[in-house]
């Protein structure tokens, strides 16, 4: 199957930022694509940047925000494309907002959200409320998890995922520095997944939005700095140039990491020791 991953600008106008969306998927969806993500706060903007301070949750405009949600929805129902799209979700009143991503389904619902569950020190003393669970969503027989930004930098993520049989995730964040590259990098090799990564326009000198394979190479990169762009990949574990990771080192690692072979092969070498007196 066909996943890209997208770059669009992202500023204080949330309707500004749905337009740029839902232009990306219909774009996407002339390419024959059936997943598309986008980076972290690609409707609502983020913190620290769209979001200047904890007080502009209070005049954000919720209502807007919601009925974007819908249109972004709609048109992945009308061309049949799945997106995981940025964005804050709402709690009460008295709560800050999760960081989060929505999945929309190809039929135009809301399928599923993950919220991030590792903040920043600033995001958690001041912006959001951390997430608790994993998500791991499926598309045309290919499992997908999410994780945003910051949590590039916790191994037990990635490594959850490959264990809740993940073939790929789906990683949005706002800006993919050299540091954040490097480590998707080796997740994605030391995890045998696929790993889509988002980022706004604005902040694509600092590293384009692109997929890696599950050996731990970029296989796809965007190229430019427009307001709109994106990239794709077509995931097949079928791929004779994935056979090591996949069908090899994949099968191997989780083998090895129940300990029962390890346990196997010290019983036997202390029973052969026994037999040959020593």
């Amino acid at each position: 199957m066909k996943i890209a991953a997208a770059q669009t600008a992202v500023s204080k106008n949330i309707s500004t930022n749905a337009a740029l969306i839902r232009q990306v998927i219909s774009d996407v969806a002339q390419d024959g694509v059936r997943l598309v993500n986008f980076c972290e706060g690609a409707l609502s903007g983020y913190s620290k940047a769209q979001i200047a301070c904890p007080d502009d949750w209070r005049s954000f405009d919720w209502g807007v925000y919601e009925a974007e949600l819908r249109s972004i929805a709609d048109i992945c129902g009308r061309l049949g494309v799945f997106a995981v799209v940025g964005g804050a979700h709402r709690l009460s009143a008295m709560k800050l907002p999760h960081n989060s991503v929505y999945v929309f389904s190809d039929s135009g619902d809301l399928l599923t959200r993950y919220d991030k569950r590792f903040l920043s020190n600033s995001e958690v003393n001041g912006w959001y409320t951390p997430g608790t669970e994993p998500i791991i969503f499926e598309v045309d027989g290919y499992r997908f998890g999410c994780a945003i930004c910051i949590e590039s930098q916790f191994p037990e993520v990635f490594i959850e995922y490959e264990r809740l049989g993940a073939d790929a995730v789906l990683f949005s964040s706002y800006g993919i520095p050299e540091h954040f590259q490097i480590a998707l990098r080796a997740h994605a090799g030391l995890n045998c997944l696929w790993i889509s990564a988002a980022t706004p326009a604005q902040e694509a000198h600092k590293g384009s939005a692109g997929i890696i394979g599950p050996d731990g190479k970029w296989v796809a990169l965007c190229q430019t700095c427009d307001d709109i762009s994106f990239t794709t990949s077509v995931l097949d574990r079928l791929d004779p140039e994935y056979d090591v990771p996949l069908q090899k080192a994949r099968p191997w690692r989780a083998k090895a990491r129940l300990g029962e072979i390890y346990r196997e092969k010290m019983t036997a070498d202390h029973r052969s020791r026994n037999r040959n007196g020593y």
